[in-house]
């Protein structure tokens, strides 16, 4: 759906039920109305005022009038080989975010979602840091990327079944509306606290709150480095909070919630995937609630880094399991797109330029 920029409409997805009725309310519509639009949005998923049937032509011609279903304008997708579908959306004052689905064959389909357009973090190996920062998303915002796949997953007899914050942008530094979108996918789209995931490049402070929220969500750390002058240089957020204060908050996180905290780790051929920094690693997470997930790095266009091989990746991995450290590898999803997060902007942009 495209409008203005300035367009005054409402948007229903950031409304809550009550705010729904009121609106509903002003524009003359019997209180019944609301409860009959709200399950058309969330139950039967509809993106669409014209697919509500029971509503009379009066009342969807008033909310046309007044509101969306939605803020996102599609501006380009692409299709993996695997199955991995990418998309590009604008918001409404013009900023870009990806979203990212991904079928599994244990028939999981995961959206990977973003929390911010751009990235304030600077992580020099991500296409999303390397552009820098636009905004924080609205809790709405964040909410309508996994909204979309799961109507149109419904409308093929599909479910969402998992949702990762592991798109554009550092959620902990978008930390109220990040939460908020979680608590809107867990009741609007029935998405289990067990089935997200949010995924952090180590605000320290924030793990902490996290882990006093009370929820079942899962957290992920990216790590990448186990000395602190190494890591500050790939994540410059380790000179605000480095590897010591970081653990002792997965610590935290960990006695506070009883559940195992995901390590992240970028695997860079020769920068990272020594047996040398496997045992330093190993070292690091002895004792920790943890599992260690390997993802052999993206590469992208203004960082020199390659993915480490996977027979690197199988030594590092052994090490770590003598120290009673569990890991696996993750697939590599949509090589053959621009995957990683940032990259389709990216490529837009350069395309847009030549054109």
């Amino acid at each position: 759906m495209t409008r203005s920029h300035s367009s005054p409409m409402i948007n229903l997805y950031a409304l809550t039920f009550k705010e729904l009725s009121a609106l509903l309310t002003e524009l003359g519509e019997p209180p019944y109305r609301a409860r009959q639009i709200w399950d058309w949005m969330y139950e039967r998923r509809v993106d669409r005022f014209d697919a509500m049937s029971n509503l009379p032509k009066a009342t969807i011609a008033r909310l046309r009038e007044k509101a969306t279903l939605g803020s996102l304008e599609l501006v380009a997708r692409q299709q993996s080989r695997d199955g991995t579908e990418k998309r590009l959306h604008r918001l409404v004052d013009g900023q870009l975010i990806e979203s990212v689905l991904m079928p599994y064959d244990d028939e999981r389909k995961t959206a990977c979602i973003s929390s911010q357009a751009g990235c304030a973090m600077g992580c020099v190996f991500c296409a999303t840091g390397q552009m820098g920062f636009g905004r924080n998303l609205a809790a709405s915002e964040i909410f309508e990327q996994a909204m979309i796949f799961a109507r149109e997953l419904a409308g093929r007899g599909e479910r969402l079944s998992n949702v990762v914050f592991m798109g554009m942008g550092e959620p902990f530094h978008n930390y109220d509306a990040t939460l908020a979108a979680v608590r809107l996918l867990m009741t609007r789209l029935d998405i289990g606290a067990r089935h997200i995931t949010i995924s952090t490049v180590g605000l320290a402070p924030q793990i902490r709150r996290f882990a006093d929220e009370g929820l079942q969500v899962k957290l992920a750390v990216s790590l990448h480095k186990t000395v602190d002058a190494q890591r500050s240089a790939l994540m410059p957020v380790n000179k605000r909070w480095g590897i010591d204060a970081l653990l002792d908050a997965c610590r935290y996180y960990v006695a506070r919630s009883n559940r195992r905290i995901t390590i992240e780790w970028a695997a860079i051929a020769g920068e990272n995937d020594t047996e040398e920094e496997a045992h330093r690693l190993g070292r690091l997470l002895t004792g920790l609630l943890c599992h260690v997930n390997i993802i052999p790095l993206n590469p992208t266009g203004d960082y020199a880094g390659l993915p480490a091989a996977a027979a690197r990746i199988e030594n590092f991995s052994q090490a770590l399991r003598g120290y009673g450290v569990s890991s696996t590898v993750r697939v590599r999803r949509g090589i053959d797109i621009d995957a990683g997060c940032g990259q389709l902007i990216t490529a837009v942009q350069r395309d847009k330029a030549v054109g």
